[in-house]
């Protein structure tokens, strides 16, 4: 997969992508990623990327020009691709819009700063608007890496399991159920017995039964959306959990 992304700080994005997955990702050929310093395209001596907004108003947007021949002439060297504008109006980034950007050989990324890009960009030129969180940074690079790294696990030869990714949080609308390694002994706290039982089908009924607890205690607005299994559902009802499962998805369906 091809990562093509647009900003005015390039430099942020070294560390992240010389470490870790996304460093063995790339080192592999199983992603690109290209940096596109916006000012480069900026059409004034002084390579301005912002200017004052017309009506009025606090702070600065980012002007169309730049912008928009950055955008044309990163489209003009490879396959069709998607457009991402990183923008605290887009819709909220889930595993669900990971799943599905997986599925795109390109993506175009572009961070937006100050108070916005100019809205003839956002409607001319922009695919997808997307937001990570209901907060405000100080621009979408960080989110546009949020986006890299998440897509990137999803690709296959990624990660070292090919079930790291299927059995992740949010994968099926579940939050994972607790892990452990060595030492089995720790402040005084032992491992679970059936983790040392050598039975893997007792193994997985455990962290079923463990992941579901964990979701009805943390985030029970997550099991609205999830869909169990009739050997699941007995699983539950026997686990004494499944009148729990239903109140919690009625509640926040």
């Amino acid at each position: 997969m091809l990562f093509d992304i647009l900003t005015i700080f390039p430099e942020l994005f070294s560390s992240p992508l010389q470490e870790g997955i996304l460093r063995r990702a790339i080192g592999s050929g199983r992603i690109r990623v290209n940096l596109h310093n916006i000012r480069d395209y900026a059409v004034d001596k002084h390579k301005m990327t912002d200017d004052r907004p017309f009506g009025g108003g606090e702070g600065m947007v980012m002007k169309p020009e730049p912008l928009v021949a950055a955008l044309d002439h990163v489209r003009s060297r490879g396959e069709s691709a998607r457009v991402i504008l990183l923008s605290p109006r887009g819709g909220t980034y889930c595993q669900k819009t990971a799943e599905r950007l997986a599925g795109y050989d390109r993506l175009i990324l572009v961070c937006g700063r100050y108070e916005g890009v100019d809205e003839r960009v956002a409607r001319c030129c922009i695919d997808e608007e997307i937001s990570i969180g209901d907060y405000i940074l100080t621009g979408g690079e960080l989110g546009a890496m949020v986006i890299i790294d998440s897509v990137t696990r999803l690709l296959p030869g990624v990660l070292g399991s090919e079930d790291s990714a299927a059995n992740d949080t949010f994968s099926r609308g579940l939050l994972k159920h607790p892990q452990y390694t060595r030492p089995r002994e720790f402040m005084g706290m032992d491992i679970p017995e059936v983790l040392l039982s050598g039975d893997h089908a007792e193994i997985e009924k455990y962290r079923f039964l463990e992941s579901v607890r964990e979701t009805l205690e943390r985030r029970p607005e997550l099991l609205a959306h999830v869909r169990f299994t009739g050997a699941e559902l007995k699983l539950l009802k026997k686990a004494g959990m499944l009148e729990q499962v239903a109140a919690a998805g009625k509640d926040h369906g």
